[in-house]
């Protein structure tokens, strides 16, 4: 006992350090678990299409339903947990997507479908603000680094999740989904060691900030909501080419250069991997340059590619998903830590709000853009959204924060 005191006295800090750069691998992995079930469901739409028979508006209502949900709820959620603390409810959450995920492997029919996708999106409610609140507890106040080191975990399993559809869904059907509750489970057993460690650890770190350090980051009210609309702004030029990318790529690629299935997924594979690698540099870039410049160069840097996206030949829109990928992959962690830095008081309502308008803004996407598709053409669709990297434009009005907080730190 006297050793653990001597080293624990020695170096408190080296440990704490220690202590919370593992909670940060683990709320990575788990976030890696989550979003590879949630992106495997919109990896196998082409089959669920053959199967059911559904249209492009039936498949972007899947989407929205799953989405919409987590967009209605995660505010809601952050607003609750930012006053009362909920320290196992990561797991809980996780529970929520277990329990879609089998209903999803053995729906009968589109109705079924819905449901499930509704408790997949209960779930990613509790899940995605409380999970960002813990990577900021244990960040040591590099919050640019955690929040990319938490969200490259989700990227990833964006990734990961159209790969496992070709290798395993497409191959073994609908029904192979329920063997991924074994990646569920991993979740949630390492969610309860992740709400020992807020219990015990983590909710010393809630205590209210300073009136000094809340005034730091203030601006006129009038200001924050002309600032917070400006986000949306950019949120929704982000997250609706992401639901094009996300929901609708490998019809694309089916349609306009006649590749299988399992090709398109491989594309799509290709494309999150390079979302992933970006956000793991935003968060970085944001801590040592500011939030407003990966903000601004996130969105409209990647408008050149997007615009040559629907024109290019096959070899060509596989290299130009990287850039992309890359470039948009770098604005949400910006995003959610500059909001968070906007708002210092309200960590966990800022990551409910942000995530679910990432959600909100993706269903809705997937939804109109499906219409969309179903009236004129998937090329047509693509063709549209490249434009919508211009709305970054309005990054260069964003207020400048770091005066207030100095490197994104407290």
């Amino acid at each position: 006992m006297s050793n653990n005191v001597n080293a624990a006295t020695a170096s408190p800090s080296a440990s704490a350090e220690k202590t919370a750069f593992a909670i940060l691998v683990i709320i990575s992995v788990c976030h890696l678990l989550n979003d590879t079930l949630q992106t495997l469901l919109s990896a196998i739409y082409p089959l669920l299409q053959t199967s059911y028979g559904l249209s492009f508006a039936q498949i972007g209502v899947i989407t929205l339903t799953f989405q919409g949900t987590a967009s209605v709820l995660q505010p809601m959620v952050g607003f609750l947990t930012d006053r009362h603390p909920r320290p196992y409810s990561l797991a809980v959450g996780m529970g929520l997507t277990l329990t879609g995920l089998v209903l999803f492997s053995r729906a009968a029919s589109y109705p079924v479908l819905l449901v499930a996708a509704s408790l997949v999106g209960t779930g990613s409610s509790v899940f995605h603000p409380e999970s960002s609140r813990v990577a900021r507890m244990a960040s040591g106040g590099r919050h640019g680094l955690a929040q990319s080191l938490f969200q490259v975990g989700g990227n990833a399993g964006g990734a990961i999740g159209p790969l496992l559809a070709a290798l395993i869904v497409l191959r073994h059907g609908q029904a192979s989904l329920a063997w991924f509750s074994l990646a569920a489970l991993l979740g949630i057993y390492l969610l309860i060691k992740v709400g020992h460690w807020y219990k015990s650890h983590g909710l010393r770190r809630l205590t209210p900030r300073s009136a000094a350090a809340a005034c730091r980051a203030s601006l006129p009210r009038g200001r924050v909501v002309l600032t917070l609309a400006m986000l949306l702004a950019l949120m929704f030029s982000k997250f609706f080419y992401m639901a094009s990318m996300s929901s609708y790529y490998t019809f694309f690629l089916i349609g306009k250069f006649h590749v299988p299935v399992r090709s398109a997924q491989l594309h799509l594979f290709v494309f999150f991997g390079a979302v992933a690698a970006g956000t793991l540099a935003g968060g970085s870039f944001g801590d040592r340059f500011g939030r407003k410049v990966v903000i601004w160069v996130s969105i409209l840097g990647v408008l050149p590619f997007t615009l040559a996206l629907p024109y290019a030949n096959l070899f060509w829109t596989g290299v130009l998903t990287v850039p992309i990928g890359m470039i948009l992959g770098s604005a949400f962690p910006a995003i959610v830590v500059y909001a968070q830095e906007l708002l210092p008081a309200q960590v966990g309502t800022v990551a409910g709000m942000a995530f679910g308008l990432a959600f909100g803004l993706g269903g809705i996407g997937a939804a109109v853009l499906g219409h969309l598709a179903d009236v004129t053409s998937m090329a047509f669709v693509f063709r549209v959204c490249s434009y919508l990297p211009a709305i970054g434009l309005v990054a260069l009005f964003l207020p400048d924060l770091k005066r207030g907080l100095p490197s994104g730190r407290e």
